[in-house]
């Protein structure tokens, strides 16, 4: 039988399956199958640390997400790419990066390139909504792409990378790697919209709200067909804006500061559970000034950004908690499956100073002009981004942030929840998950498939696992052991307890890399490097990284591309890190 007959075949029996229909309040109701397969929601923040939610050990108010996680699982060692647009091209297409030509940010231009580098994925990697789509979801994105090269501009002809052509029914959002929260440059399916300017509106709830009106929309006009949305906020990317009260709900808590706060945060995740009790926390990180080194201007400065940021994560958790309720009140949430992570680490970009006027230029202001003009931060008079260290703290118990190749830019929180399909609510898996496994995963519980070849095209294979077996069992072997890492010239790999990470300084040759060794059994927050105690074991993963990154990345391994090498500070990784 083909293809297209089979899936005929599959929504034809679901139609069969008799329809109970769900009481609600409003004009809101639709007939929901018992036996149907699940709808799925994959939310998306970007740049939260490991420890930014209530479940995963911080401080900042995340009841919502808390509840998710409550009701379903929590994964603590789920890796990404580091950085936003290579782990959305692995999360949407179940492949690594590099081999669907995103190991880094899109393109600029128009390029002949093939290579990893081309920031363009490729027509023959079908993403997930094109199987989702085939598996007979409807599907429907809302908020953050970038994975489009720059030079596309929705235009016909000049669109093929853009969500609707890749697979979603249904796109609202923004096509770049942040807007501004107030006054997003907001995209609807392939036009561009005038620049949102009208009182209290917030690009988080405008997100939730369009989700829930469009949910609604097509439950009503196809009530048995399941949904697919992926749901990918700005938040808790810079800028950092929100209305003052949430701002305000953290004074005093960051005025303890970076150094203080980590051990709080490492302490409540020992207690809890989420990370081992025994998990180290690692020095303050080279480069990394310490809280007592303050002036008093600068500590009172400094905790109002955070106090921002952490008022931005709490508001974006609000509106996650509007779609939820949304989902409870319509009969829909025991038979959705959501799934919720970071994109990366926190983001340490804004240097020891932050960012107050601008993203991505150096701050000129002093402490003392910032705090002449301190009730701007959250406005829409500032573009800001927290300083440094306090992504140090989103990142506890690991070292570093987002971009770098340690657990701090690669491990962020993932909860999975889906009450018809999960029984072991509220609880940790220790499974190894990299974010291709995701897609697999999805498809696996859409009981659909990547296709092979699509319009006589032969497809790029699947590189993800589904971990699946682990909603049942917490036992249940990890869908993977190994996987390869590279960002800018930096390289990690895992083999089951094993990981090694090479730190790489732009211009000089590869083999003089400065390469690290963890046991992360008895060692989760990377911090004894072992290199010199098991040199062959070192040399054995140096060999499987060279054979992994030549079997999905062409070239394996270049140095960064031009226009990204000021973006970090990675010479910091030869400085001593401070001990407390």
């Amino acid at each position: 039988m083909r293809p297209r007959k089979i899936m005929a075949a599959a929504l034809a029996a679901s139609m069969l399956v008799p329809a109970t229909l769900v009481p609600v309040t409003g004009n809101v109701a639709w007939a929901a199958p018992a036996t149907a397969r699940p709808n799925v929601i994959v939310i998306v923040l970007d740049d939260v640390g490991f420890s930014d939610l209530g479940t995963f050990g911080s401080e900042i108010r995340t009841p919502n997400i808390d509840a998710l996680a409550a009701d379903g699982l929590r994964y603590n060692r789920f890796d990404t790419k580091a950085v936003c647009s290579p782990t959305r091209a692995a999360l949407l297409t179940g492949r690594n990066a590099q081999t669907v030509r995103m190991a880094d940010l899109p393109t600029a231009k128009q390029t002949n390139d093939t290579t990893k580098d081309r920031g363009e994925i490729p027509g023959n990697a079908q993403m997930l909504a094109q199987a989702m789509r085939q598996a007979g979801y409807a599907t429907m994105a809302m908020g953050k792409w970038h994975l489009s090269p720059e030079y596309e501009d929705g235009t016909p002809g000049n669109n093929a990378s853009w969500p609707l052509q890749r697979g979603f029914d249904r796109f609202y959002g923004f096509i770049s790697g942040w807007t501004d929260q107030y006054h997003p440059a907001l995209i609807e399916g392939n036009r561009p919209l005038p620049k949102v300017d009208r009182p209290g509106y917030h690009l988080s709830a405008d997100l939730v709200d369009r989700t829930i009106s469009e949910w609604d929309a097509q439950k009503r006009g196809a009530p048995t067909r399941p949904v697919f949305t992926y749901l990918a906020l700005g938040a808790a990317h810079a800028p950092i804006q929100v209305p003052r009260s949430y701002i305000d709900a953290y004074a005093g808590v960051y005025e303890a500061g970076w150094d203080r706060l980590r051990k709080d945060r490492i302490a409540r995740m020992r207690r809890s559970g989420i990370i081992p009790a025994d998990t180290a926390l690692p020095p303050r990180n080279g480069g990394d000034r310490a809280w007592a080194s303050l002036s008093a201007t600068e500590r009172q400065v400094f905790a109002r950004f955070m106090a921002t940021y952490a008022g931005l994560v709490t508001h974006a958790d609000e509106q996650i908690g509007r779609l939820v309720a949304h989902l409870k009140k319509t009969g829909a949430y025991d038979n959705t499956m959501i799934v919720l992570l970071s994109d990366n680490g926190a983001a340490g970009e804004a240097n020891q100073t932050g960012a107050f006027d601008g993203l991505y230029r150096p701050n000129k202001l002093t402490p003392e002009q910032m705090l002449a003009r301190l009730d701007e931060l959250g406005t829409d008079r500032t573009q800001a981004e927290y300083q440094r260290p306090w992504a140090m703290l989103g990142v506890t118990p690991f070292r570093r942030y987002k971009v770098w190749p340690y657990a701090g830019g690669v491990r962020t929180p993932l909860i999975i929840s889906w009450p018809q399909g999960i029984r072991d609510r509220g609880a940790v898996r220790t499974q190894y998950v990299d974010v291709v496994d995701l897609a697999p995963t999805i498809v696996d519980v859409a009981r659909g498939r990547f296709a092979q070849t699509v319009n006589g095209v032969r497809q790029i294979p699947v590189a993800g696992r589904s971990i699946r077996a682990s909603f049942a069992r917490a036992d249940a072997p990890s869908a993977r052991s190994v996987q390869f890492f590279e960002l800018r010239g930096n390289r990690a790999i895992t083999q089951g307890k094993w990981r090694a990470v090479a730190m790489h300084r732009n211009g000089t040759d590869f083999s003089g890399d400065r390469w690290e060794l963890f046991d992360t059994s008895n060692d989760f927050s990377e911090s004894r490097d072992l290199s010199k105690q098991y040199p062959a074991k070192l040399k054995e993963l140096q060999a499987l990284w060279a054979r992994e990154a030549g079997r999905y990345s062409k070239p394996a391994l270049s140095e960064a591309p031009e226009r990204f090498r000021g973006r970090e500070r990675f010479g910091d990784a030869f400085l001593e890190p401070k001990a407390d």
